[in-house]
């Protein structure tokens, strides 16, 4: 990529992260190498496994989370999980290795303070020119919209999870 953009997927509605895995997996069919650093997050999913058995040479995955803090208090784990996320993330900028960097629930990260907001910014601003730059999650704060090149907003109208539907392998996980 000659030019690197900044790309925000947030709102309450569903596919944000499918929206991000998907702009990965196109990467990755273009012969760019992807990393994927997942905040909150710690179960493996079955993008997981496909990534870890047909395109590891192209996508790295590292979660950076404890699991998710909806419905529980914050942990100190939770914050050291969230500031080793930073300070890899960091490197790997430093490295220009990557042709896309995927920062998944770093909104909700800061929303819950696990990550500063100056810190984001700043990861925002230290982007490679050539780097595509991918940040989901709810909660984007304005600050991070006002410099990213496209945002979209994922507006939930109706979830099947509310007449009780459990989240479901291949679709959720």
């Amino acid at each position: 990529m000659s030019r690197g953009y900044i790309q925000v997927y947030t709102g309450n509605g569903k596919g944000k992260t499918t929206a991000a895995l998907g702009l990965a997996l196109r990467a990755a069919g273009a012969g760019l190498k992807v990393f994927i650093a997942q905040f909150i997050k710690k179960q493996k999913c079955s993008e997981h496994r496909i990534i870890r058995e047909r395109l590891n040479d192209l996508i790295t995955v590292k979660q950076y989370g404890e699991g998710f803090i909806l419905k529980r208090d914050i942990t100190p784990s939770d914050r050291q999980a969230a500031q080793k996320g930073l300070l890899e993330i960091r490197e790997i900028i430093k490295s220009n290795e990557y042709n896309m960097l995927i920062l998944d629930e770093v909104n909700v990260a800061v929303h819950y303070k696990l990550v500063s907001l100056d810190d984001l910014l700043d990861l925002m601003e230290s982007k490679p020119e050539g780097v595509e730059l991918i940040i989901t999650g709810r909660y984007a704060q304005q600050e991070v919209i006002s410099r990213a090149d496209l945002v979209t907003e994922m507006k939930e109208i109706r979830h099947y999870g509310e007449k009780g539907v459990k989240a479901r392998k291949g679709t959720e996980y």
